[in-house]
């Protein structure tokens, strides 16, 4: 497969056209309880002045979603009283809404504004932290699973552009190529689908395999790039629980003065 094209739109504000590929399966849109039973851990993550992405809850109290999520255009990180995370959103309804009450992007993401380099998307991930815990039975965090090899099958839920109002679900796309952290992927990708969680679909419960971060373009064809999370998730785990409340103002790292880290500097083709 040849190298992703070095420059990729983020999707947090932009509007972009739906990626079409016929290995996809079309979308499904979850707006009744039973459609979206089991789905209800994924929200939409609603931004003060800015829009909106999509955001996923992996314990009682933190939510997954894109870096970029958390900055505003100048690349200044947002106050957390800015965001709202509506867990199960659905035609006006959510199954549980709550405030922000800390943020944190990965310490060695670098935001770049509406474009970013290939090689900045391994890190392209931000957990928030919950005023208060979501403890309803009805709505569920998700495990978090080793990332996808090249050619797995894999499923997304989304908000975004036509879909504002009820998440979509997408049970088939396709894990093109990895690289370097980066995990390139037919799947559809809108306006507002920046953060959205990428499941393993086998058997037994969903498992976050990735998150979507951008559009690019490989072999003329339009693809969704996502971020690893074994690894990064890990390394911004450890950092969240070393930090204060995030500050807004600048990303926040527990790299030591004077050093530079070189970790989301890489690309290296598959």
């Amino acid at each position: 497969m040849r190298a992703l094209s070095t420059l990729l739109t983020l999707l947090a504000f932009l509007a972009v056209s739906p990626l079409l590929f016929a290995e996809e399966s079309d979308l499904i849109a979850l707006e009744s309880r039973n459609e979206g039973r089991g789905w209800e851990g994924v929200g939409r993550l609603d931004i003060t002045n800015r829009g909106f992405c999509t955001a996923a809850l992996i314990t009682e109290r933190l939510i997954l979603t894109a870096a970029h999520c958390v900055y505003d255009r100048y690349d200044t990180l947002l106050n957390p009283k800015q965001f709202t995370f509506q867990a199960g959103l659905r035609n006006g309804r959510a199954e549980a809404i709550r405030n922000i009450k800390r943020l944190a992007p990965h310490p060695e993401y670098i935001s770049d504004g509406p474009t970013a380099q290939v090689n900045g998307l391994a890190m392209d991930i931000a957990v928030l932290e919950l005023d208060r815990p979501i403890r309803q039975t009805s709505i569920q965090p998700f495990a978090v699973a080793s990332r996808p090899h090249r050619g797995d099958q894999v499923g997304v839920v989304s908000y975004g552009a036509g879909r504002t109002e009820a998440p979509s679900l997408q049970e088939l796309c396709t894990v093109l190529s990895r690289q370097s952290g980066a995990i390139i992927m037919n799947c559809d990708a809108v306006e507002g689908s920046s953060g959205s969680p990428v499941f393993s679909l086998g058997d037994g419960a969903p498992q976050i395999v990735s998150v979507v971060s951008a559009i690019g373009e490989t072999g003329g064809q339009t693809v969704s790039v996502g971020t690893s999370l074994q690894e990064p998730l890990q390394e911004l785990l450890a950092h969240f629980a070393t930090i204060g409340p995030a500050m807004p103002g600048g990303n926040q790292s527990v790299i030591r003065a004077g050093q530079r880290s070189t970790t989301g500097a890489k690309f290296l083709s598959p």
